[in-house]
């Protein structure tokens, strides 16, 4: 007997009899088969982290997974990491033309609604498919610290932590008991690595993560370096030594 969904998952446009979008669904999975991503939200700006893999010969000073939309905004991705470029290019776009239109910064909240409302259009036309990413969208609007999170089916949601990709039920769960309202940055930062520690197969040195600030004092993005990393590192280790075995 063929399978339930057979028939029901060849065409985007097509519900089951249950109600679901197959396609959607898998693009979805796709997402939670990606590397971890988290983002976390304090009162002194926006901590993005991912786990990226490099191979041994690979060149990995550029981050791979973590993306500039503008002077304020940084992305995270997880997924089928050629649909984020895209994403984020389209964010970009939109990004400097809202800043010619009305010469003022974007608001974080602008960018998921437009990328959703493109993630929502591929799931009801033919031609086309869902994308395979998820993106977590982070920035300091007047001092302002913001972060939503965007996934195929078109949703955006804010958040004040949250983790994308392969074991990142066990990571939000993970920051739910540990995120505070009162977090420095430095304590984020290490919350952050401590979530991908807690994912991650790699539980020692920091060549496997990357990440980036936006602060609210500046409201500018900033790439942080291998060496902050490493002190955020040690921190976590101190302060979440349970979460890194």
């Amino acid at each position: 007997m063929l399978p339930q969904q057979q028939g029901y998952d060849r065409a985007i446009t097509v519900f089951s009899p249950d109600g679901r979008l197959y396609q959607v669904e898998y693009a979805i999975e796709t997402v939670k088969r990606g590397t971890i991503a988290v983002g976390v939200k304090c009162k002194e700006g926006i901590v993005i982290a991912v786990e990226e893999k490099p191979r041994k010969l690979q060149i990995s000073e550029t981050a791979q997974k973590i993306f500039q939309i503008d002077d304020h905004v940084g992305v995270a991705a997880a997924g089928y990491i050629p649909d984020a470029r895209s994403q984020v290019d389209n964010a970009r776009f939109f990004s400097q033309s809202n800043k010619m239109i009305y010469d003022e910064p974007v608001d974080v909240e602008t960018i998921a609604k437009h990328l959703a409302d493109q993630c929502q259009q591929y799931t009801q036309y033919a031609g086309v498919r869902p994308f395979g990413v998820a993106l977590i969208l982070g920035g300091v609007v007047n001092k302002v610290p913001q972060m939503y999170l965007t996934d195929p089916s078109g949703t955006y949601i804010s958040y004040d932590a949250i983790a994308i990709g392969a074991g990142s039920e066990e990571v939000t769960d993970f920051l739910e008991k540990t995120y505070k309202n009162d977090l420095s940055l430095d304590d984020a930062s290490a919350l952050a690595t401590a979530g991908i520690y807690l994912s991650s197969e790699d539980k020692e040195g920091v060549d496997h993560i990357k990440m980036a600030h936006i602060k609210t004092e500046t409201g500018l993005y900033e790439i942080l370096s291998k060496d902050q990393i490493t002190n955020f590192a040690k921190t976590a280790k101190e302060k979440y030594p349970h979460e890194q075995k």
